[in-house]
């Protein structure tokens, strides 16, 4: 009788030699509420992929896509949310989650494949295709109105800051871009130089030819105490003392100053007392030196590198060659909407350049950036990986008619999984199509034959609402975007069909 007892017991869960409970059910059930979570938020992200699509919303795995290519965030997150619907309907058939794990390496290693087949190897000197491929980049956003500025800004920003010759990346930290609210989008530049939103200190020096760059860390101001000590004065001779002393203190600071040769001073912004006393500005004012204060901590290292100075910590270290050298240091007005300071002819640069981002009010201006950010990945893929592939759903439906095909070189679960795999990459062609107001059905049919008689370039071209050669349009990517979508999602999804349970903290 206690043996008949224990058997139904057995087949919904119980006890383990432990006494933990153990529940058979539990392991799928978790596995189907992952699943579910990941794909509402990425059909909650459909609707803004291309250029017809609605503003972007970014989740981890867009963040990752981002650091790695710095475009397809979108793209990559609705591939993750298709593959996810598929594994919910293999789980569903019984198909293990190691089976399909392993099937769906399998097609991303052969995807790879397929997708550097069917790319074009690209020349850093052939401008013309780095144009394209910025404009496309630049297509889904806010501003894509003003490609046609933002493009070759993007492109010409790259090639100052590395040596085309043999860069295998670019380090985006050379490229400064400074937001500036006032104008429009329009009165954005490329300057070659170095560009401070800091107003000049002293009003009478605005423009210095020939400018001798001083970077100071410490401050012109009479020293504290170390200690809260009061000083307690008496008479007005002991006072007149204490004053001429605090001059005599500044007036040497500020000569041997001058004695370096200096006569552009910038000055690290203090946390500990003002920088600059207002005596030190009438003496530096005396002396001609164009004096520029509160200079962030963090942007220290980007004008060392762009004029070729050197931080000083102490005014005894104020020599010559800690000096940075440049044509020309001067104020400059932008129509009304406050000033900046431009540094420009720098005789001795580190590959650096500033991008002034003009708006008419912050939403438009951090919009702005955010598109010149893209299209600079976009160029900074193409260094690292020199190869372009064509865009609108072609590289996707490309990959499901070929992983159809490897399909069929396949046994058993394995051949069931790619196939599977294949046709979830389907949802990227289907989605542009929607997007764009064409039937997805019939137009991802349509793509699908073109790609099976060996028009490798059929994609769906979203200006004139129909299927054309997609790279007669111009519309291209760089191959890395498209090779990091996709691995990125696979992992993401392997990883998700990997846990099976969930442990509650407190």
């Amino acid at each position: 009788m206690p043996e008949a007892m224990a058997a139904p017991k057995a087949l919904t869960g119980g006890k383990n030699k432990g006494g933990a409970y153990v529940d058979r059910d539990k392991p799928a059930q978790i596995r189907f509420s992952n699943i579910s979570a990941a794909k509402a938020v990425a059909d909650a992200i459909r609707t803004s992929l291309g250029p017809k699509g609605m503003d972007k919303m970014l989740v981890e795995l867009s963040k990752a896509q981002d650091i790695e290519a710095g475009d397809g965030t979108t793209s990559v997150v609705v591939i993750a949310g298709a593959l996810l619907d598929s594994c919910s309907k293999l789980l569903q058939r019984g198909i293990h989650p190691t089976i399909i794990s392993e099937s769906f390496q399998k097609a991303v290693e052969k995807g790879v494949e397929v997708l550097t087949a069917m790319s074009r190897p690209v020349q850093l000197s052939d401008r013309e295709t780095l144009l394209n491929s910025a404009t496309t980049s630049l297509c889904s956003k806010v501003v894509s109105q003003y490609s046609s500025l933002l493009a070759p800004m993007s492109v010409d920003a790259v090639m100052r800051v590395i040596d085309p010759a043999t860069a295998t990346s670019v380090d985006l930290q050379d490229i400064k871009i400074i937001k500036k609210l006032g104008g429009t989008i329009d009165d954005c530049e490329l300057v070659d130089g170095l560009v401070l939103t800091q107003r000049v200190a002293n009003t009478g020096v605005t423009r210095v030819e020939k400018a001798k760059i001083g970077l100071i860390q410490f401050c012109l101001s009479p020293p504290k105490t170390d200690m809260d000590n009061q000083i307690v004065v008496s008479d007005y001779a002991q006072m007149d003392r204490v004053l001429r002393e605090e001059r005599a203190y500044i007036l040497n600071l500020v000569k041997q100053i001058k004695k370096a040769g200096c006569n552009v001073l910038l000055i690290q912004k203090s946390i500990l007392r003002d920088a600059l006393s207002d005596l030190a500005l009438h003496f530096l004012n005396k002396m001609k030196i164009m004096v520029v204060k509160e200079i962030e901590r963090e942007d220290i290292e980007f004008i060392c590198k762009t004029i070729g100075t050197k931080p000083i910590a102490h005014i005894d270290h104020f020599t010559p060659e800690m000096l940075g050298t440049a044509e020309l240091a001067e104020e400059v007005s932008l129509d009304g909407s406050g000033k900046l300071v431009k540094i420009t002819g720098c005789t001795s640069p580190g590959k650096t350049v500033s991008i002034v981002v003009r708006g008419s009010n912050k939403l438009v201006i951090e919009e702005a950036e955010r598109s010149i950010h893209d299209a600079l990945c976009v160029i900074r893929c193409l260094v690292k990986k020199r190869a372009l592939i064509a865009g609108g759903g072609a590289p996707e439906i490309e990959l499901a008619v070929r992983l159809a095909e490897y399909s069929r070189t396949l046994a058993g679960m394995e051949a069931y999984c790619v196939r599977a795999y294949g046709d979830a990459l389907e949802v990227v062609p289907s989605t542009l199509a929607e997007n764009a107001g064409l039937n997805p059905i019939s137009t991802v049919t349509e793509l699908r034959n073109r790609h099976a008689q060996g028009d490798k370039m059929a994609g769906i071209n979203v200006r004139k609402g129909g299927i054309s050669n997609i790279l007669d349009e111009l519309v291209v990517q760089p191959l890395l975007v498209s090779i990091s979508a996709l691995t990125l999602a696979t992992e993401t999804v392997r990883s998700i069909l990997k846990i099976d349970d969930v442990v509650n903290t407190r």
